[in-house]
């Protein structure tokens, strides 16, 4: 009591009930506003600037008190939702609670101007404590509500996508009463203004307007478009542009394709294609009413963003040509420049890879592409020769991100000691690779990890046909026995073998071009025809190589590793063949050279004796003879155990069995 009197003559209580009641009336309207008056004290709670308690001269007549104390929360909520509007109306506080904090700023504004009006009727003498009472319920509800927000707003800090979420919330909390979840409708309406601005020059130019970060979308700026064609583990197109934890809920089922909306559009400005969504009355993105006409607004955006990226990747860049090209010299669809490299290139691949030039190999890249039908196709421009560090078999243990049934490493230690010793004994042949030159926006389809398994596959087939080539080289040394009976030789023994193994890798051939590349590219190059925005043809393409992948046996690290093993016996007989038998045969030629007095007018008969003599011996030679019992046994062996590994796991992998006809001429019971 003693805040209130200054002496007796001051007390409410002292004078009559209705001049108490005149009194505390002007203390009232002057409390709806957040001022003092003489009987009604408006303290601060300590430690909460936007917090205040009203008080009362006690000694006031109590219905006045009880009448005045049911006014009180509204002069509380006015001081509350005032200090947040002058508190959030700073440059910090961002454009939502800035646009919220302008309309709750015009709201206040209206009802100071109530409050001026029953000052008004005061003045004339037409107001009562009841009356007041009256005029101030309708707001009563309002205030409270927004008190609610305001407080939980500035409590938290909330800010951009959080306080639409508040407000949306308790307006469907205030369902039962009308009046209030219109004004927080209102509320939110217009706080989302801005929100919506910054949706809008998204979805309809690509361009993040978001000064302070409200946005629900993020700009990575430290990932740069020219990380696609060099880092295997690029995020360019994942994490450029991503989704935040803060998304509107009114948008949250739209959030997807807000953000790939814009990064389509994004995607055409860097290509320096300007583009801009056709824009109408209708298309303007003001508010979110409950037709749902922002969300059409956005689906249309996002249609005409995904057809205008698609025609000009399709078109202009011409992405199926690229992926052609890619076929033709990677997939080796287009064989007859690679015959070609492999005849100048020999001698050089057969250096250790630290020795060879990858210049040299360019240049005789280019004199193979342009000496052949290649050389008609501009895509062979962009060709390139590299050299991997590791044989095929290391390289697909370091990519740990590929979809392999089992784990390379897991079956690390169980790697053939023999192909363990190659692998220190490399040449180029091993570790020779084609590159390709992938422009932008091209590089989205086909970024450094696509490419990556490209040449995965390049260097399977690569080393195939290297294969082939000497096993070939082989036969051909064995048509020089012809000329002579080796029926029941050893000689016979290996041509036999020589059969068996071009037989196996012809086969292989067969079975990964146009058992597993040929139909899996048609079937991507169908799905293309179909496809919609160019995030489906990544998914169709990245689906193509994972499969031809597979299906290459490059994701079966044990049946894989059997047919490296396989390849390593036919190249070591092949060299075997090539090296041993010419020498021997040498051998003999000098031999008879040296004890048989061979006279310049020998008669061609005599000629031919000598070397069908030399030949026999070669066929009958033990080295020879040992050399081949012991690679027909290593290759027949390796070839049996083949069999129960793809028998084992075809029911898994059900194309297992087109390699069994293949290579091994299983039916399909195996």
């Amino acid at each position: 009591m003693d805040s209130f009197s200054r002496g007796s003559d001051n007390v409410i209580g002292s004078y009559p009930v209705s001049v108490q009641e005149l009194l505390v009336i002007d203390d009232l309207l002057s409390a709806l506003v957040g001022i003092d008056g003489r009987y009604i004290s408006i303290k601060r709670v300590r430690g909460r600037a936007d917090h205040v308690i009203c008080q009362i001269d006690p000694s006031m007549d109590l219905a006045l008190q009880e009448l005045t104390q049911r006014i009180f929360p509204l002069c509380q909520n006015y001081v509350l939702i005032n200090y947040f509007v002058e508190s959030k109306s700073h440059f910090k506080s961002g454009l939502v609670n800035h646009a919220f904090a302008a309309a709750l700023r015009a709201l206040l504004l209206d009802y100071q101007a109530m409050v001026a009006q029953l000052e008004h009727q005061f003045r004339l003498g037409r107001l009562s404590v009841q009356a007041l009472w009256f005029f101030c319920q309708p707001m009563m509800g309002s205030f409270n509500a927004l008190s609610i927000v305001v407080e939980k707003a500035s409590s938290n800090n909330f800010c951009g996508a959080t306080t639409l979420n508040l407000l949306q919330s308790q307006a469907k909390a205030m369902a039962g009463d009308n009046a209030v979840r219109s004004l927080l409708e209102k509320m939110t309406q217009r706080a989302s203004s801005a929100y919506l601005a910054i949706l809008e020059r998204w979805v309809y130019e690509g361009v993040i307007d978001d000064p302070y970060g409200e946005f629900f979308i993020a700009e990575n700026k430290l990932l740069q478009k020219e990380s696609l064609t060099q880092d295997y583990d690029a995020k360019y197109w994942v994490q450029r542009y991503s989704l935040k934890d803060g998304i509107p809920s009114f948008l949250v089922s739209v959030a997807g394709i807000i953000l790939t909306t814009g990064k389509y559009l994004n995607v055409m400005r860097e290509c320096g294609h300007n583009v801009q969504v056709p824009l109408s009355d209708n298309s303007k993105l003001m508010s979110f009413e409950s037709n749902h006409h922002y969300l059409e607004c956005i689906k249309t955006a996002y249609d005409f963003a995904s057809s205008e990226l698609l025609n000009l990747i399709t078109h202009k860049y011409d992405l199926v040509g690229k992926l052609r090209a890619l076929k033709r010299y990677l997939l080796l669809d287009q064989g007859d420049y690679l015959v070609h490299f492999m005849d100048i290139s020999r001698d050089e691949l057969a250096k250790r890879p630290d020795e060879i030039s990858v210049e040299k190999l360019q240049s005789l890249l280019d004199l193979a592409l342009r000496s052949t039908a290649a050389a008609s196709d501009p895509c062979h421009e962009e060709l390139t020769c590299c050299m991997e560090r590791v044989p095929l078999l290391k390289r697909l243990n370091t990519l740990t991100d590929l979809d392999s049934t089992e784990s390379m490493e897991d079956n690390k230690p169980s790697l053939d000691p023999d192909i363990q010793s190659e692998l220190l004994n490399i040449t180029g042949v091993e570790t020779f690779c084609l590159g390709y030159k992938v422009p932008w926006p091209l590089s989205l389809i086909i970024p450094r990890k696509a490419l990556t398994k490209y040449q995965l596959i390049f260097r399977l087939l690569f080393h195939c046909k290297h294969v082939n080539r000497q096993l070939c080289m082989a036969w051909q040394v064995h048509q020089g026995f012809r000329a002579i009976n080796i029926l029941g030789k050893p000689i016979l023994r290996s041509s036999i073998l020589c059969r068996s193994m071009l037989k196996f890798i012809n086969s292989l051939l067969h079975y990964l071009t146009f058992e597993v590349l040929e139909p899996n590219w048609h079937s991507m190059h169908d799905r293309l025809q179909t496809a919609k925005s160019v995030d489906e043809v990544i998914q169709f393409h990245d689906y193509f190589l994972k499969k031809c992948l597979k299906e290459c046996l490059l994701l079966l690290p044990k049946v894989f590793k059997k047919i490296e093993k396989l390849k390593l016996i036919c190249l070591q007989y092949a060299a075997a063949i090539q090296l041993l038998v010419p020498s021997i045969y040498s051998i003999d030629a000098t031999a008879d050279v040296a004890t048989t007095s061979i006279g310049p007018g020998r008669s061609k008969h005599r000629r031919l004796r000598y070397q069908n003599q030399q030949l026999k011996s070669a066929a009958e030679n033990k080295l020879i003879c040992d050399s081949i019992m012991r690679f027909e046994k290593e290759f027949n062996e390796e070839l049996q155990s083949l069999a129960p590994i793809l028998s084992s796991s075809s029911q898994a992998e059900p194309y297992l069995t087109h390699l069994a006809q293949c290579i091994l001429g299983l039916g399909s019971d195996i």
